[in-house]
């Protein structure tokens, strides 16, 4: 136990210095963390042996990943989005596996080996990419949803695949057949029974757990596992039941209270998920895959996103939003490396799969990841080769344009009406400010038009869309976009439209103030530190004013 205690702290050690130098090189983190495995694994030095208790941490922090993603899942959404997250999905899932199939048959190898890494290249990581959306808050836009949703069809992919491959051991077209009802008899169950709980059980037992926030923490924890292993013993997988046992919450009034009081639980323990990742590459079997790794590598960063590209134009979404969904399948999941070792294990591959599986994983994984994180900076290089993958009138978002415009020209325009601006706007609203939205969510435009906000849907980066929207003698512009590349943008429309009035822009935090007034920002504004500064104010006349009265 105190080889363990030493084991742990060392790693925790080496994670904080690693961690604290990607910040410095502004370098994401989950690259130096799975570094770290590397560095740490039986691969590279060997430091540290607990690998079982480290790969426990990870699987929780996967469940509760996973819990949280379901946790925000809202019905509404599901009903908009399903349809494009299932034929994205199934279409990226039959575009992958058929031309990486041949691909692999090009490259020299034999038909069962190419038959799994196809399907191997099929699957994106989820947990990679719920991270990368939540840290860049956009997990709630639409591209974010919309992601979310066929990476749920491909997890329920990796499932299928894994039984029909197990189920090829020895058996012939009765043994699909018969995995084929077990498994929809279990999804009809699973279902019934999410139901009955959902209904009648859940919320007085949630009711009873908010008495005390601790206990509603343990509960949350303990109710997102427990599925999650149930969800494995019923032949689906943790993720499944992890994200199920979240979305069986998403209803109650208690969503948000969990939802904040796990977030730094979730972060601490994907540090081991990240960590267990880099330890369990394995290098040995490479052999001569380097060339055929290259190639498969370029078609995942670039096939896959292709596909839901034109998947989505096809389906009447912008170009923009079909960019930055696709930039989400860019790579291959953990599950990827798991199934063809699945495979070895079944003797239907060699170890030399396993190494090229391997080399694609460390390849897709970094630049996918880099990708994603200036995807904003990428789609403004790319945009004008990128018009076959939009309809001239893409009719799901074109839809919200449709509906009437306000009439009075705005005293201010707000730019992003998530939380913060959608707030902002209504509050300065209230105040008898005219008010003007844009937002390129259609569904938070619906939603802020019922609410009586005079909204323009549309996105505020794409100059030729800010050209049209009546600026002319607006004396404000308020920006309330996520980052810092999208604000960048907006500023190089608006000096394109010759906008002549004040612009303001919110920052997070500082760091992101001096990286906005570098950009060229005139005002910006510090939201935390104003409600802070604010907050002391009252608080301080309260506290005079009841001295003043003794």
């Amino acid at each position: 136990m105190h080889g363990l205690f030493d084991e742990f702290a060392l790693l925790l050690f080496i994670a904080a210095i690693a961690g604290a130098l990607a910040v410095r090189l502004r370098q994401p983190m989950l690259i130096a963390y799975i570094a770290i495995g590397i560095l740490v694994g039986p691969a590279a030095f060997g430091l540290v042996q607990a690998h079982d208790q480290i790969g426990l941490l990870a699987e929780i922090g996967v469940a509760v990943l996973l819990f949280l993603v379901g946790l925000k899942l809202d019905l509404t959404h599901v009903r908009h989005i399903g349809p494009v997250a299932l034929a994205t999905g199934l279409g990226q899932l039959g575009f992958t596996i058929a031309f990486g199939f041949l691909i692999i048959l090009a490259l020299g190898k034999g038909m069962m080996e190419a038959l799994y890494v196809a399907v191997a290249l099929t699957f994106s990581s989820t947990i990679i990419i719920v991270k990368l959306l939540s840290d860049k808050r956009e997990l709630d836009s639409l591209h974010g949803r919309i992601a979310v949703g066929f990476l749920i069809v491909q997890d329920i992919a990796v499932v299928l695949a894994m039984m029909t491959m197990s189920a090829l051991r020895g058996a012939g077209d009765a043994g699909a057949w018969e995995v084929a009802a077990s498994l929809l008899a279990r999804v009809s169950i699973a279902a019934a029974v999410m139901y009955v709980l959902m209904r009648h059980v859940l919320p007085a037992v949630v009711r009873t757990m908010a008495r005390s926030q601790e206990l509603l923490l343990i509960f949350a924890i303990a109710w997102g596992t427990g599925l999650a292993a149930l969800g494995e013993g019923a032949g689906f997988s943790k993720e499944a039941g992890a994200f199920l046992a979240g979305f069986s919450l998403a209803s109650t009034a208690y969503r948000e209270a969990i939802g904040a009081r796990l977030t730094g639980i979730r972060d601490f323990l994907l540090l081991f998920f990240f960590i267990d990742l880099g330890a369990k590459l394995d290098f040995s079997t490479l052999g001569e895959e380097l060339a055929p790794a290259a190639i498969l590598s370029a078609f995942v960063l670039v096939g896959n996103p292709l596909i839901v590209m034109a998947i989505m134009g096809y389906m009447g979404y912008r170009k923009r939003t079909g960019f930055l969904a696709g930039l989400t399948v860019a790579q291959i999941s953990e599950f990827s490396i798991v199934f063809v070792a699945m495979g070895i294990s079944l003797g239907h591959v060699g170890v030399e799969a396993l190494g090229l599986t391997t080399l694609v994983g460390v390849v897709t994984i970094t630049l996918s990841t880099y990708m994603i994180l200036y995807s904003q900076a990428l789609y403004d290089r790319l945009a004008p080769w990128l018009a076959p993958f939009e309809r001239k009138r893409p009719h799901r978002e074109l839809a919200v344009e449709r509906e009437p415009h306000a009439a009075a020209r705005p005293d201010v325009v707000v730019f992003g009406l998530g939380r913060y601006g959608g707030r902002l706007a209504q509050r300065l609203q209230e105040g008898g400010v005219t008010v003007l939205g844009v937002d390129f969510d259609p569904e938070v435009a619906r939603d802020m038009r019922r609410q009586g906000m005079p909204v323009r849907f549309g996105d505020g980066l794409d100059p030729d869309f800010v050209e049209g929207l009546p600026l002319d003698g607006v004396p404000w512009v308020v920006s309330a976009l996520p980052d810092l590349e999208s604000n960048r943008a907006l500023l190089h429309a608006l000096a394109a439209r010759h906008f002549g009035g004040e612009v303001a822009i919110v920052a997070r935090d500082e760091m992101q103030g001096s990286a906005l007034k570098r950009i060229g920002a005139p005002t910006v504004l510090y939201p935390f530190r104003d409600a802070v500064d604010f907050v002391v104010e009252h608080l301080t006349g309260l506290i005079r004013a009841k001295e003043n009265s003794r």
